[in-house]
Parts: structure tokens; sequence; C-alpha cells
């Protein structure tokens, strides 16, 4: 009976914790950038139930009874880094990526995945802004929402700075954002004389686009920033031949599916009330044992 009431606790646990990455999503869908989390379920091994001694009195008669399935949990939240809208905001600050990368002999579904003949499961790169800490440690955005602080700097909203190509922070000195162009690629000019904003070593000043080959390996801090599990790796630049297209004055929405998403928070919720009438059965079945059968 109590393998039973195992089984209804871990359904409504697993079912709670797919309920509050729904809740995140939505509470999300107006986030730039914001990329869709998803509440992986997998069931416990199952448990080969068996009767020994057979009620001879010996242990060497074994009748198997069959297999039991012990419930499940939630093993994962992995990220839908599929595009998202671009919404039109014109001012200067503000840069989306649209991010459309292709892998040679490789045919994507529309959430972005390839599955090979032999059954390897292969992810569209993606393209982030790269933005430093405190701590001088790389993190990954697609949010793009910047603003210009007190010390000329081109931040995040909450503050993270945007590096350029050779990871040092861009800086607007002498002009205002609104005299800085961006080109398609990232790199900066000035609005007036088309010519290219030089940083203090005289090189031209370029929004680092970092791609990941697999986005799945980021782990998301908050924020809309993400980090690889290894603070060393370095993902490589934006390349020649990469399709990713750099737009000023233009956000990218979230890619929350809000209908679907609605549809989901309803499943669980079912879901979950199905779990606990079964836990509330064997919670007066054990009272009915405890206070009425136990009595005799």
């Amino acid at each position: 009976m109590l393998r039973g009431l195992g089984t209804a606790a871990a359904g409504m646990i697993s079912q709670q914790r797919k309920h509050d990455t729904i809740t995140n999503n939505i509470a999300n869908i107006n986030t730039p950038g914001y990329k869709q989390g998803n509440s992986v379920n997998r069931s416990f091994p199952e448990m080969l139930i068996a009767l020994s001694g057979g009620g001879n009195g010996t242990n060497n008669d074994v009748k198997q009874i069959g297999r039991l399935n012990t419930g499940v949990f939630a093993e994962e939240e992995p990220f839908t880094f599929v595009q998202g809208e671009l919404y039109e905001t014109k001012n200067p600050s503000d840069f989306a990526i649209a991010s459309f990368i292709e892998v040679p002999g490789v045919q994507f579904d529309a959430s972005g995945k390839a599955v090979q003949e032999d059954g390897t499961k292969i992810f569209r790169p993606q393209a982030f802004f790269t933005v430093a800490d405190a701590n001088n440690e790389l993190r990954f955005t697609r949010n793009g929402k910047f603003t210009v602080d007190s010390a000329g700097q081109l931040v995040t909203g909450d503050g993270l700075r945007v590096v350029d190509q050779n990871m040092q922070p861009i800086v607007i000195q002498g002009r205002s954002i609104s005299e800085v162009k961006a080109n398609e690629r990232g790199q900066l000019f000035s609005a007036f004389t088309g010519e290219p904003i030089l940083n203090a070593a005289g090189q031209a000043v370029q929004l680092r686009i970092s791609v990941l080959d697999n986005p799945n390996d980021l782990i998301r801090e908050g924020n809309g920033n993400f980090r690889l599990a290894n603070a060393d790796d370095i993902p490589e630049e934006l390349g020649a031949n990469d399709r990713v297209q750099v737009s000023q004055g233009f956000i990218e929405r979230s890619n929350v599916d809000a209908n679907q998403s609605m549809v989901d928070m309803m499943a669980a919720l079912r879901a979950y009330e199905a779990n606990q009438k079964v836990v509330q059965f064997y919670d007066r079945s054990l009272e009915k044992l405890v206070n009425e059968v136990g009595r005799v």
C-alpha cells in the first residue's frame, strides 16, 4: 500500500515542478530575449516484485509477481532556443540578434533539433551577445536592452558590461548613443560620418557575438543571462558565413507560446489533482486501518 502512496506523491512533486516552470515562462512573456523553459519528467527504475518461499517455509521457491512502476521525477529543465520575434523600439541602445545558423548536411526541425540515423541528437547553434560581470567572467544573453552607464560603458539592465571582439568593455566616449550605428555584423560606426568607431588601441569596435554549438550546454543564471559550466571555455566568435544578423533599434521578444503554456498549465493542474486524490485515498485507508481494524 505504501508503495502506491510514494508513487502518487512523486507524481505530485513532478507536476508541481512542471507548473512552476510554466508559470515562470508566463511571468517572463514580455522579457526581451527570454527563452522558454521546459520541464522533463522521467520514470524511476521499475522494481521486480517476487514472492519468496511460496508458503512452504523455504526460500528456494521464488515466484515472480510482476514489475512495479515507482513513479516519476522532474529530471531537467531544457530550454527552447528558437528565434523570437523582433520588435522595433527605435531606441539606439537596443539591439537584437536574428540567429539562423545552419550546419552542413543537417535539417533542423521547428524546435532547432535534428536526429541523425544513428539516433544522435544535434541542436542548432545559437548566437548570443557576450557580456562580462564584475569578476570579468563571461555571460551570454539574447536580451539586448542595453544602456550607457555614467562611465560611458554599454551595459545590460543588471549592470553587466557588453564586450567587444577583444573581450574589452565597449565604451561610448565623446558622443551620445544616438550618434552610434551598428551594421548587421555588430560593428559600430558614427551615424554622421559613417567612419568606424575606434577603441583606445585604434581598432574598430564590434559587438562580440558568441556562437554556441550546443546551446543546451548553457546554464541559466537569471536576468536573461547564461553561463557555461566551465568558466574557462570561450565560445567561438561569429563566423563570416554564419546566418546571424544584428539589428539596432530592435529587441527580441520572448519565444514563449502563451496559448500552449495555458494548456500545459491546466494539464499539469489536472494531473496534480489526480495524484492528490490517490494520496487522499491512501490516507483514508490508513486511517480506517488504524482506528477501526486496529481495535479488533
